[in-house]
């Protein structure tokens, strides 16, 4: 292992074999007639976005998904070429800079189409409306809306509609009754679609959940998101385990400073800790700066193939674990990810901190690089804190 490119002993590493591996999983689980949009949006879940869309393409993936136009620009400018989606809002005075980068984006409103300025753009734009079944975020809801945006799509020759799509807000939940209802509105709306627009479209309305739970049910693209990265989307999911999903997210740093300490010593802010008896305390140079949070106090961590816990209040840049005896500088220091036979989970982690595994690699920090790898070799290393 390689530290030349940063100065820190703190690092995630990301597992671009395992990208592979579940990309795969999801193309053998779908039918033949449907490809994959790999989303890469916030920075590929905190994976690295250009390091993840590269890897994804090159297993399969046909097609990218963002949610910033700013996120496909960037693709763009890192020669990336494959199809990309935007699915947030974009300004109406910007949609020019997307057609002239071939970048898809959603559309929903028609007084956003009436807005393009049709001199400013010199190819055309690629529309996905966006049809709120549900969800209640954005998208069209009646067919008098629907009417509206197609009479302005016409309108504008500067335009093509190229698919439709929605979101579903509870395919990775026991009870299917709201998913089956959303795919009723669906259909509902896409009935009289049919009737009112004669050229053909494309469709992607399942997101992970609904992908692996229902294949049978996509249609010609599905949008592959967190189980891209190996995760399941809910506990439900994850028992049924439609489809085997490898990690690809590891942190890890190591151990800078470890001491005995008399009983009764207290640690960190607050002295919110103090030792039972004669302990070994161990510092971790990771804190809320990049992401571990203060909440995580009473977490633990991997040290030696054995769990270790954290002890004190998580400072900015470090915190404090009890050790079960004196280790050297140096030693291994794992937060997520396997040492030996054991192994702490993110799911464990969103358990925790009684949130969702989605937001436990989004909430790393950009001050922790990130160091890429293949058949279990290192090829590539992030530091974004050195470049910027």
């Amino acid at each position: 292992m390689s530290f030349e490119s940063f100065y820190r002993d703190t690092w995630v590493e990301i597992n671009l074999s395992a990208i592979t591996h579940n990309i795969e999983q999801m193309d053998k689980r779908l039918p033949p007639r449907t490809g994959i949009y790999a989303v890469v949006k916030a920075n590929a879940y905190g994976h690295g976005d250009i390091q993840v869309a590269k890897q994804a393409i090159e297993a399969g993936a046909e097609r990218l998904a963002v949610s910033l136009l700013d996120e496909a620009i960037k693709l763009r400018r890192a020669g990336i070429t494959a199809p990309i989606l935007v699915m947030g809002w974009i300004r109406p005075e910007d949609a020019p800079v997307a057609a002239d980068q071939d970048i898809a984006v959603p559309v929903f409103q028609k007084e956003w189409l009436e807005q393009l300025e049709q001199s400013a753009f010199n190819k055309p734009l690629k529309l996905h409306m966006k049809w709120d079944t549900g969800m209640g975020r954005i998208g069209i809801r009646s067919t008098e809306e629907l009417d509206g945006i197609l009479s302005a799509i016409e309108a504008n020759p500067w335009v093509e509609l190229e698919a439709l799509f929605t979101h579903f807000a509870t395919a990775d939940e026991k009870d299917l009754k709201y998913y089956e209802e959303q795919a009723a509105r669906f259909d509902t709306l896409y009935d009289h679609f049919k009737k009112v627009w004669s050229q053909p479209v494309e469709i992607h309305t399942g997101n992970s959940a609904a992908s692996m739970r229902f294949p049978e049910d996509m249609q010609h693209y599905v949008r592959f998101g967190i189980s891209m990265y190996g995760l399941y989307p809910s506990s439900v999911v994850k028992d049924e385990r439609p489809i085997d999903l490898k990690p690809a997210f590891s942190l890890n740093s190591r151990l800078i400073h470890v001491k005995e300490v008399p009983p009764r010593e207290s640690i960190s802010y607050g002295a919110t800790y103090q030792s039972e008896s004669e302990e070994w305390i161990g510092t971790v140079p990771m804190g809320y700066a990049d992401g571990w949070i203060r909440k995580l106090q009473g977490f633990e961590v991997l040290v030696d193939g054995k769990r270790h816990p954290i002890v004190g209040r998580i400072c900015m840049d470090q915190f404090m674990i009890k050790l079960d005896r004196e280790y050297s500088i140096g030693t291994k220091v794992t937060l997520i990810g396997k040492q030996d036979n054991v192994e702490v989970h993110t799911d464990e982690l969103a358990d925790y901190l009684d949130t969702i595994n989605y937001e436990i690699p989004c909430m790393i920090s950009y001050r922790v690089p990130r160091m890429y790898l293949k058949n279990g070799h290192m090829v590539e290393v992030d530091n974004t804190l050195i470049k910027v």
